[in-house]
């Protein structure tokens, strides 16, 4: 999973997402009247503009980017930013509206369906005002620094004072989202009682820390050599003074209002379904992640029929293994044996680096293009290792110097499977979402918008698709990391049941977790992590089967049609380079690269 703590994704540029449900964060500032580029066609004309608003509403996204004012200012997630927002929303669509698609070539048409998608579905979160659910378990605005502060470099004073006017704006940030949720708390838009218990657990813990530890520190830890040693200690001081005197007593109030103002409030039912149109709100958010009309019944059942699938491809390997006793018995033996951990987290830093550096040698025999910018395999975070998934991935940026980030959680090792390793590093690293990531960063004659899109289903799809290739790439070296892939598949197809169950049909936890003790060897700990992020997070965790399939079901079309014709590489490349797209417009795209490929010679 990319993003992250999936706050990563804040470094993407899709706008209008507001709160715990809309990772990509909000914007910066907010513009109505939009200025039209000269001497451009009307679509290309609307693009330029589109994007320059949208770099200018998402302050992250656009530093990462280059943008150096937008180094020193956080997201603007007040109402009467939503507000303008969705006015200039509405402005682009009546103006994409009046481009009739006939009119357009292939790249045209791609580009207007994609960025009616994307108006709508910001348009979609804006009226859902999902600001409401201002956090959730492993998410939400108070991590939201703590991950900016890890990719962000000092290698001036100019950089040091970016950053320091970004801790400077965290107070502002802090109280505008609990105004959100306080809004919440009026309409009923609350985070299910667990989560908020764990959110409360956070707070609390960052109050704790020392000042010259905060994780806000983590910039001036590594500063350029460049800048005098005095002027390291200036910048170090006013640092702390701003976490001192500003961000602790914000996160005072956070907690403060967590235990006093919000829990009391909260219920113990877990699906968004119980909230006040919640059902609406899931449907949206199904067709949303997914990228298809498909309902969640629909997605339910498909869900059940994956795990049937693939509990049979498990008995398959658990008998090459040549173990004798049941499923469960597998499992227990898996959860339990000494020789699938390690003891220290160095130990488990090597794995997963002898595993990438193992994938990294097999890409050029499937990938005819490869990224330019590099990956780093580094352990999660110890601030919010705790109550963080297994592994995740961190987008690089080439203009600030910055690799990819393959993050592996090093905290409780007898948790940790080495059977799950490789399926994991092929999903976070290489060839998941590193290099589609890092791919879609270095698209030249791409717009940005598509480059940087949020397509979940995609972007999780092919992640979960890299798993399985990994088999072709000879990565499986045992029946047990066969079985851990087998396991990692399961975990997405217990994902579309649980997450429909929880939020569609009412489930309990206990309904939820089921799928994923008796299919899965997962262990206790990341199931738990896992599912208090679906029930905080919800619809999200459907992406990655339905992507997943569309792009095996794709590639299944294009072998059967070009035969001896059929390049892996080549199709790769038809699938990666245009960007991240939603599973429609990925279809379009690979059937008019079938009919290309069937006339090359």
């Amino acid at each position: 999973m990319v993003r992250g703590i999936s706050l990563a994704v804040a470094l993407a540029a899709t706008l209008g997402l507001s709160g715990a449900q809309a990772r990509e964060g909000a914007p910066a500032t907010v513009a109505v009247t939009v200025p039209t580029s000269q001497a451009l066609s009307p679509l290309d004309a609307l693009v330029s503009d589109y994007e320059a608003w949208n770099l200018a509403q998402s302050p992250i996204s656009a530093g990462q980017n280059g943008d150096r004012a937008a180094l020193s200012k956080l997201p603007d997630v007040t109402p009467a930013a939503d507000a303008a927002r969705k006015a200039a929303l509405e402005g682009f669509k009546a103006r994409l509206d009046a481009i009739p698609a006939a009119s357009l070539d292939a790249d045209g048409q791609l580009n207007r369906a994609f960025l009616a998608r994307l108006i709508s579905d910001n348009l979609g979160y804006i009226a859902f005002d999902t600001g409401r659910f201002a956090f959730s378990s492993d998410d939400g605005f108070h991590l939201l620094a703590p991950y900016v502060a890890t990719v962000t470099p000092i290698n001036s004073v100019a950089d040091a004072e970016a950053w320091l006017g970004r801790m400077g704006a965290l107070a502002k940030y802090y109280d505008d989202n609990i105004a959100n949720a306080r809004r919440g708390i009026r309409t009923g838009w609350l985070q299910p009682r667990m989560i908020s218990e764990i959110v409360l657990g956070q707070a609390q813990a960052a109050l704790k820390i020392a000042p010259e530890a905060d994780p806000l520190m983590t910039p001036f830890r590594a500063m350029s050599p460049a800048i005098a040693a005095a002027e390291q200690a200036a910048l170090k001081a006013r640092a702390l003074a701003i976490i001192t005197g500003q961000v602790r007593p914000a996160q005072q109030r956070f907690a403060t209002f967590v235990e006093k103002e919000y829990l009391p409030k909260t219920k113990a039912a877990l699906g968004v379904g119980s909230v006040p149109g919640g059902k609406d709100y899931y449907a949206f958010l199904a067709r949303r992640f997914t990228t298809t009309s498909l309902t969640p019944d629909e997605i339910h059942a498909l869900g059940e029929r994956e795990v049937a699938r693939i509990r049979a491809e498990m008995d398959a390997v658990r008998a090459e293994a040549g173990f004798s006793g049941t499923h469960a018995e597998f499992l227990a033996f898996l959860r339990s044996d000494p020789q699938f951990y390690v003891t220290t987290r160095q130990a488990l830093l090597e794995k997963a680096s002898e595993v990438a550096k193992r994938i990294d040698d097999q890409l050029p025999r499937y990938f005819g293009t490869l990224p330019r910018l590099p990956y780093g395999v580094r352990p999660v975070p110890a601030e919010i290792e705790k109550g963080y998934t297994s592994g995740r991935y961190f987008p690089g940026s080439a203009s600030q110097g910055i690799a990819g980030g393959y993050m592996v959680n090093t905290y409780a090792l007898d948790q940790r499977g080495l059977y799950e390793l490789p399926a994991l590093t092929l999903h976070e690293a290489v060839p998941g979402h590193h290099l589609q990531i890092a791919l879609a960063q270095e698209l030249e004659g791409v717009p940005a918008f598509r480059r940087d899109a949020d397509m979940t289903a995609f972007v999780e799809g092919w992640a979960l698709y890299a798993e399985s290739l990994g088999t072709e790439m000879g990565i499986y070296r045992t029946p047990y990391e066969k079985f851990g892939r087998l396991s990692m598949e399961m975990w997405r197809a217990c994902r579309l049941v649980s997450d429909t169950g929880l939020h569609w049909l009412g489930w309990s936890l206990d309904e939820a977790r089921k799928c994923f003790t008796e299919n899965t060897a997962l262990s206790s700990l990341n199931i738990e992590v896992e599912l208090a992020r679906y029930v905080g997070w919800p619809g999200q965790a459907l992406a990655y089967k339905v992507g997943e399939l569309k792009i095996k079901e794709l590639r299944k079309r294009a072998e059967t049609a070009l035969g001896a014709k059929f390049d892996i590489r080549r199709f790769h490349d038809a699938v990666l380079l245009a960007g991240p797209l939603p599973m429609d417009l990925l279809e379009v795209r690979i059937d008019a690269w079938i009919a290309a490929e069937k006339t090359r010679t």
